[in-house]
């Protein structure tokens, strides 16, 4: 697996920048751990001063550290697209390989329900889930919410590997040989999709971190968990940009979009390595 990540990082430049916007970003959540202040706290620090060695991305208007709210804030919107990413992958992993090796009308039946879930409005959903939860409207709520909505195409691309898969030699061999179907599909047909499964969740991350960010700025989450959706809710409150403090809002944007960039990159660098052509024309076979 090291050799793997060494040859991509060396022969693949998308792996590579990816990589290092990733791992910047994660150097940023790790500060969060050791933060002298309470996420949670105000008027910790004088408000409104501009980046200064002191304080290195400012302050703002709730009198808080943004370096270090930052921090917590991307801390937060990771653990919730990583939790998002995990609950919907399971889901598609069962859906899909089932589906696919099965068959026949369990097939039908799955593949319905997959096409039902593809055409729900994502967004009306998720605001009417808000306004139906709202006095119980917790982080946890909402990444099962969308975990439950986030599953269904990556599930139909797993179901069109599985298909491939049922028709092979080594499954056929695995039926004769008195293996059940809950040991093929984790013995013999898993180790097929996981690299497909690993270059999704990537992608499934992105979504829910910028779904989050969309409902949490229009205030349709619990605003008083530091993410960084709700951090860029506080700075419009507090008319940041019209009052000239810029650094509140510049500060949480960018380290998202490096988070997004990153995993991007890293999702289509994985995504070639998948493809054996592309993989030996980088490495210059």
């Amino acid at each position: 697996m090291l050799k793997v990540l060494r040859d991509l990082f060396r022969h693949n430049r998308e792996f590579a920048a990816g990589s290092i916007l990733v791992l910047i970003v994660l150097g940023i959540v790790v500060a969060s751990f050791f933060s002298p202040y309470p996420p949670l706290d105000s008027y910790v620090v004088p408000p409104d001063i501009p980046p200064s060695w002191d304080h290195l991305l400012g302050t703002n208007s709730r009198g808080q550290d943004v370096f270090w709210q930052v921090a917590v804030a991307m801390r937060n919107s990771l653990l919730f697209g990583i939790s998002v990413a995990l609950i919907s992958r399971v889901i598609a992993l069962v859906i899909g390989l089932v589906s696919g090796y099965v068959g026949g009308m369990v097939d039908r039946v799955l593949m319905s329900i997959n096409d039902t879930f593809v055409v729900i409005p994502l967004f009306p959903i998720l605001t009417l889930f808000y306004f139906m939860m709202h006095d119980h409207m917790s982080w946890v709520v909402l990444a099962v919410a969308m975990a439950s909505l986030g599953w269904p195409y990556d599930a139909r691309l797993i179901r069109s590997i599985a298909l491939s898969l049922r028709n092979r030699e080594f499954t056929t061999q695995s039926i004769f040989s008195g293996m059940s179907t809950r040991q093929i599909l984790m013995e013999e047909h898993l180790p097929y999709v996981l690299p497909i499964v690993f270059s999704t969740t990537l992608n499934n991350i992105n979504w829910s971190i910028g779904l989050e960010v969309t409902l949490s700025v229009i205030g349709l989450t619990n605003i008083e968990t530091p993410t960084i959706g709700t951090m860029i809710y506080w700075a419009n409150q507090h008319t940041a940009m019209v009052a000239g403090i810029w650094w509140w809002v510049l500060a949480p944007v960018a380290t998202v979009i490096m988070m997004f960039i990153g995993l991007f990159l890293l999702s289509v660098s994985m995504n070639e390595f998948i493809d054996p052509r592309t993989r030996l024309a980088r490495m210059g076979a």
